[in-house]
């Protein structure tokens, strides 16, 4: 008889991807590997449960994934599209909370600012999932390391070189990695770097794990022996304006061949997509056969439908 696997006890939210301990997140990327491989034996755990998905930002993975998720798990959707009007716009937020609290089991927000979602989780009392925010993108970061665990086997000691500008994705990757005992080294430009309040309790929480956090200035130094290297566009959804500012800023820390060559020799290359070739990285590495950007984007789809199952489960 087939069975499932318990759901875990998790926070109801996730905010930021601090709410999870190590062994918490050992337990969860096992179950996205027994969801992954059976997806049948789940496509009943949300039935009969609706989610909205508030969106002040575009998008074409997070979207598609989690509402593919949801139908998968016997669940249904309904997409709120703030991409003209920010939420709070037209009525408060703890207004919205409250109001969707009484009609849907869970919220899913892709916006612009983190107190946002702080402010929808304060006030619903159903799961809220951060969908990306100018602070935290987890659910991406989840859906990174769980690829990184089936290309090596094993999180512990592995060497992730971060190069670009220090926003939402690198805060993910270095909480999420820390809990993992990953050993993350950021490069970023002067003025660029990683907000020091994240950085310190990613160093925090590395200490637990025999993970690493390092924060410098020179790609080459982070990259030099890497098993990932992983990079992110210059100007973030909202930065438009500095642009070609930061092309001029950035220029060093493109992810070429010559600096990917300076990782190991089976080292891959990630990024959370959409990418803009010939910016951040270059043809040649983000269709080279180490690139796993399409991995990543599958394992989007089974890490969310995890993540659901275990918040609306536990």
């Amino acid at each position: 008889m087939d069975t499932i696997v318990t759901p875990l006890a998790l926070k109801r939210d996730l905010l930021t991807g601090t709410e999870w301990n190590p062994a918490q997140l050992r337990d969860f990327f096992g179950l996205a590997t027994e969801m992954k491989a059976h997806p049948d034996r789940y496509s009943t755990s949300l039935a009969g449960r609706v989610f909205v998905l508030i969106f002040e930002k575009p998008s074409l993975r997070t979207r598609v994934t989690f509402e593919t998720g949801i139908a998968n798990l016997g669940g249904s959707s309904i997409f709120l599209d703030h991409t003209g009007a920010r939420m709070a716009e037209r009525e408060p937020i703890r207004d919205i909370a409250k109001n969707l609290e009484r009609w849907v089991q869970g919220i899913v927000a892709r916006v612009f600012a983190q107190e946002s979602l702080d402010e929808l989780a304060a006030n619903a009392n159903v799961p809220v999932i951060n969908a990306l925010s100018d602070k935290f993108h987890p659910c991406q970061a989840l859906a990174d390391f769980f690829t990184l665990q089936e290309r090596f086997g094993n999180l512990r000691g592995l060497q992730l070189a971060y190069v670009g500008d220090g926003n939402n994705m690198c805060h993910s990757l270095m909480n999420i990695g820390a809990r993992c005992g990953v050993h993350v080294r950021v490069a970023t430009p002067k003025g660029y770097e990683p907000d020091g309040a994240i950085v310190a309790e990613a160093k925090r929480a590395a200490r637990e794990t025999h993970g690493k956090i390092e924060v410098m200035r020179s790609p080459e130094e982070a990259v030099a022996g890497a098993q990932a290297v992983y990079t992110d566009v210059w100007a973030s959804m909202g930065q438009e304006s500095e642009a070609r500012e930061r092309e001029a800023v950035f220029v060093r820390y493109q992810v070429n061949e010559a600096l990917f060559a300076r990782g190991l020799p089976d080292a891959v290359f990630l990024h959370c997509l959409p990418a803009h070739r010939g910016l951040e990285v270059t043809e040649g590495v983000i269709d080279s056969p180490r690139s796993i950007i399409y991995d990543q984007a599958e394992n989007r789809l089974h890490v969310q439908k995890a993540i659901l199952h275990s918040l609306l489960n536990s």
